[in-house]
């Protein structure tokens, strides 16, 4: 493609500094955000296109995201040229970087909602004088005509505002010798409207605006609800990008410390890292001694001592002291950048999945295009018939095969079923999600937070009443992790006689104080005078108070409530479980024991955990992720469909497709079940939105249906779909 060959003004933009290179330098890569894509016919067209092209070795859209994940190989500025094919076939399309989905879906869908405002209006106004007309309210002429004149005042630009949807969908793929399913409703509408202002003129009868109207009416409140859904979807990968734009305190050549953005830092500078800090770029630490918070990576709250030579990674926090370090990983190298893609990739791949109504929808435009031209052409030649009339069969045809049921089929079971696990607290995030769980044969668990509590739970059974007292009041003086879980276990504890005074942080070795008697310490073994742990590998603190030997406050992971009972549940319903966890051997082996989970794996980092789901569901499992941290997210985005609990990082719940609220795991099988029921009544809505077009169609083409009456049972056809839709409140408890 040569660049005479791209449309006028799309160079205008030059998406070349947007795109990425491997190491080669051969190999170049960049997602765009693509507008306007609906559905399957959407994604085909573009991915056909793409591929066909010498030197592109990807192209991937997710219905899900509207993100297109472009690879090509050659020249890196062809990126304009493969861009101007996407926006020659009707899809606007921009940078992912400079997009802000969020924005943009909120936009898109403020403006779908007043065009069902409109059309609403339109269409209840405009059955009102249709019903006065058909009751014989309008026998005379002149009233005839006054009610037709004004049903096509509200009519005309009623539908030209509330059809602009589908209008400008069809007429971007039109002119580029496409189509799609906005094509035929298009159609549909400005036929319909069209003809009524000619049998006006005329001094005909019937009109069909409200057939017109009527039909965007029902559309477009399956496109609201869809677009509704796919945007609570929108990926994660935004929000990683900028835990990577963290600050970075450069030491300079005569020790002099500039602030400098993260994606500056270059391999051997050194760096200063603050207490409080977050890791800006993996490396090595060169001096200090302190405490990283490594739960956005390992999924651990226990936090990691590290001292000189220990390799640290970005996005860890300094809990201690400030240290410096020698970066050696940066900007797209380092672990977090390599969670990132793998989300993405992960992400592009569970994107892919098309729900049953979009697979149907593929055939369904060519059939309804070929059904109306058939009819036309058969009531012109061997009918017999005046163009008017076969226009009316043609609109008829179009009308009553719009693909209103289909389209409310699968949305409203969807919204439905949300509200139903709303109220037992969970929430639903993407649109294909209770299909996929209908699917599910395999739970893979993460441990810390997921099956456990977020926090080690402290036993405290060995400290007296005074004991009790001055822990309390050290840990409530210490963000620690360790030391808000012991504060949290001993908040209902009556405070010490005479509160501690003069309380003091030591970073990286804990908390003292003094008491009447003397000093009271509270932290790690060597520094209150307790005894080595050795190579136990669980987390601990240790209790000093004057003239008493130090006091050991082990902590264990606690199991959620009902996570024996909700495990024992699942595997009685037939479903194979995992436990997936970056936790040590001996911690891992304690919970699956406990909870009974014979498939474990310990010590596992992002990339293991999702390359055990992509060998699990090559297998032929249909795998659900239930995961808690960043380091959970690449399987999040990589299983069949996820889970996650509202305890976890945003990023974690931004990965999952449904998040549940509250401690019990047992909201676990009320979502399968839930998701069951709805797969069965969207399966039950298709299966009667085809069956009401196998017998409407053959009579609308035999001119057996008017224009009036198609709309009507177009519309009866919707509210069944979504009388059936609301079982799903009775049927599940």
């Amino acid at each position: 493609m040569t660049d005479a060959a791209v449309p006028g003004g799309l160079l205008d933009r030059d998406f070349a500094p947007f795109v990425h290179d491997d190491q080669s330098g051969q190999s170049h890569s960049l997602t765009l955000l693509v507008e306007g894509v609906h559905c399957a016919n959407c994604i085909g067209r573009i991915e056909r296109t793409l591929t066909a092209e010498p030197g592109v070795t990807e192209a991937r859209v997710n219905l899900t995201t509207g993100r297109l994940n472009l690879t090509w190989q050659g020249n890196r500025d062809r990126i304009n040229q493969l861009a101007a094919m996407v926006e020659g076939l009707g899809y606007p399309v921009a940078p992912f970087d400079q997009a802000d989905p969020l924005e943009h879906d909120q936009a898109h869908e403020k403006s779908l909602l007043r065009a069902l405002a409109v059309a609403g209006f339109g269409a209840a106004n405009i059955m009102l004088m249709s019903v006065a007309m058909w009751s014989g309210a309008a026998d005379k002429d002149a009233t005839r005509l006054l009610f037709n004149l004004l049903s096509a005042v509200i009519a005309v630009p009623v539908t030209a505002y509330a059809g602009m949807p589908f209008f400008k969908s069809a007429w971007g793929v039109l002119k580029n010798r496409g189509t799609n399913m906005d094509v035929p409703i298009s159609l549909a509408v400005i036929l319909a409207v069209g003809l009524s202002l000619v049998q006006i003129t005329q001094g005909e009868a019937h009109v069909w605006f409200e057939s017109a109207t009527m039909l965007l009416f029902f559309l477009l409140i399956g496109r609201l609800l869809d677009t509704r859904a796919r945007g609570k979807a929108r990926s994660t990968v935004s929000r990683l990008l900028a835990l990577r734009h963290e600050s970075a305190h450069v030491i300079g050549d005569d020790g002099t410390i500039n602030i400098a953005p993260a994606d500056q830092v270059e391999p051997g500078m050194r760096l200063m890292v603050p207490a409080g800090a977050k890791i800006p770029v993996d490396g090595t630490i060169d001096t200090g001694t302190t405490e990283l918070d490594c739960s956005l990576i390992t999924g651990e709250r226990t936090p990691r001592m590290v001292e000189q030579g220990d390799k640290i990674h970005a996005g860890t926090i300094n809990l201690g002291s400030p240290v410096t370090m020698t970066a050696t990983l940066v900007k797209d190298d380092t672990l977090l950048a390599e969670i990132t893609r793998l989300m993405e990739l992960a992400e592009q791949k569970r994107g892919r999945i098309v729900v049953l109504a979009d697979k149907i929808a593929r055939a369904y435009v060519p059939v309804v295009h070929a059904l109306a031209l058939l009819s036309l052409t058969f009531w012109l030649t061997l009918g017999n018939a005046s163009l008017t009339q076969a226009l009316e069969i043609t609109i008829a045809v179009l009308v009553i095969t719009c693909p209103c049921a289909l389209a409310l089929a699968v949305p409203v079971v969807q919204v439905l079923s949300s509200t139903q696990l709303m109220k037992a607290g969970l929430f639903i995030k993407s649109p294909t999600a209770l299909e996929r769980l209908a699917e599910v044969d395999m739970i893979a668990f993460d441990k810390t937070g997921t099956l456990t509590e977020p926090m080690p739970v402290p036993d405290t059974s060995g400290l007296n009443d005074r004991a009790k007292s001055v822990a309390a009041g050290l840990a409530a003086n210490s963000m620690h992790p360790l030391a808000r879980s012991l504060a949290a276990a001993l908040s209902a504890v009556s405070p010490a006689t005479t509160p501690p005074k003069d309380v003091m942080e030591v970073p990286g070795a804990g908390m003292s104080a003094m008491l009447p008697d003397g000093e009271a310490k509270l932290g790690r073994w060597d520094w209150v005078g307790g005894t080595s742990p050795g190579d136990d590998p669980r987390p601990r603190l240790w209790l000093k108070l004057p003239d008493e030997a130090p006091q050991l406050i082990p902590f264990e992971d606690m199991l959620r409530p009902d996570a024996g009972r909700t495990i024992k549940t699942l595997k009685q319903s037939g479903y194979e479980l995992a436990l997936l966890s970056g936790d040590h051997m001996q911690a891992v082996r304690r919970i699956a024991d406990e909870i009974e989970i014979d498939d474990w794996h310990a010590a596992i980092r992002p990339k293991d955990k999702l390359s055990w789901l992509e060998d699990a569901q090559a297998s032929g499992y249909r795998v659900m992720m239930v995961g808690d941290g960043l380091n959970d997210g690449p399987a999040l985005a990589g299983a069949h469909v996820s889970l996650s609990p509202s305890t976890a990082t945003d990023l974690a719940q931004n990965a999952a497709d449904v998040v549940f609220q509250g401690k019990s795991l047992l909201a676990i099988t009320r979502l399968l079940t839930v998701a069951k029921k709805s797969a069965a009544l969207a399966r039950q809505n298709i299966t009667f939105a085809i069956c009401y077009n196998v017998v409407a169609v053959p009579l609308a083409m035999a001119g057996e249906v008017t224009p009036m009456i198609a709309a009507l049972a177009m519309s009866a056809s919707s509210i069944i779909v979504t009388l059936n839709s609301f079982r799903i409140a009775r049927e599940v408890k």
